[in-house]
């Protein structure tokens, strides 16, 4: 099969596309055609190894040193289940699924495997597989910290880099739960950030949001990328007194299987429900995975950038 193989860290030119051997399930896996996935900044990071120094020795342990313990990255899928091993009841052959592979990654490729209590979840039958693919890494981080920051119906709440995967999934989620919505962006993505449902808008090039003089009851940073303590403290001081500051530096969730299911089958009902939908700026075929890094590495991609590994 065709996979996007990593043997060292470094520029999207260290990703090669190779033939290499069709995984076989396991009698508790499920074998998965995988029909797209999805470049997460999270996949930019890993492949770059370009983390603070402190947390080099973390991400070493976490997915490998001097070069990824799985050279087969990706961490999102759409796809159909073509085998399942026999002690397999979730799943069915055919079905068409979503799914987040977290630290196993493998998901460059046209075909992995995954146990079947992994974080699978029914693809949303409304959608394509494509637009599937964009589904799973912002809606989850969004939903998760939504919830975390225990969001309530007539909050105020500021979510900083709208634009974004996780931004662009926060703000129709925001909107769904009831709270009022100020998304930050660049001038370029301000009325794209208005039509996913925001109801101020700040364009963090003109405006200082932090003089604003707004109190808002839960600030979500959908950027991250160690912001300086400044930003933080500025933040902090245009909360309530009960309000809660966010951010997804904040770490990696730390959520098993069964929960990851659980949003991600919320999400699948809330497409499938017209609540949210996916937000995709660019597409590229499996073969142009180091045009797709590159353009992510730009760090100015509107929602997900996707990649079509099977033509269904």
């Amino acid at each position: 099969m065709r996979a996007i193989v990593c043997t060292k860290y470094g520029l999207p030119e260290v990703l090669q596309i190779k033939e290499v051997e069709k995984p076989t399930p396991k009698d508790n896996e499920v074998l998965i055609k995988i029909f797209a996935t999805a470049v997460t900044a999270s996949d930019c990071i890993v492949r770059s190894f370009k983390v603070p120094l402190l947390m080099k020795i973390p991400m070493a342990i976490a997915v490998g040193f001097p070069k990824p313990r799985n050279p087969i990255l990706g961490q999102v899928l759409s796809g159909e289940i073509e085998i399942t091993g026999k002690d397999v009841t979730r799943f069915k052959n055919g079905d068409q699924i979503i799914a987040f592979t977290y630290m196993r990654f493998a998901t460059y490729a046209e075909y992995t495997c995954l146990p079947e209590k992994s974080a699978i979840a029914l693809k949303p039958s409304n959608l394509t597989y494509e637009e599937a693919a964009a589904i799973p890494y912002g809606g989850m981080l969004a939903l998760y910290n939504l919830k975390k920051g225990n969001i309530q119906s007539g909050q105020n709440i500021l979510i900083y880099g709208a634009s974004g995967a996780i931004g662009t999934s926060a703000i129709q989620l925001a909107r769904y739960f009831g709270a009022r919505v100020t998304g930050v962006c660049s001038t370029a993505n301000l009325e794209f950030v208005k039509s996913l449902g925001a109801d101020t808008i700040l364009d963090y090039t003109k405006d200082d949001f932090a003089i604003t003089g707004a109190l808002y009851d839960f600030i979500f940073d959908a950027v991250g990328k160690g912001k300086s303590s400044k930003f933080k403290v500025q933040c902090k001081k245009m909360l309530t007194p009960n309000g809660k500051y966010i951010s997804v530096d904040d770490g990696t969730p730390k959520i098993n299987s069964e929960d990851i299911i659980e949003i991600l089958t919320l999400l699948k009902d809330l497409v499938e429900a017209g609540k949210i939908k996916p937000v995709i700026d660019r597409s590229y075929p499996l073969e142009q995975m180091v045009e797709a890094h590159r353009y992510v590495d730009k760090g100015h991609k509107k929602g997900n950038v996707v990649i079509t590994v099977n033509q269904k």
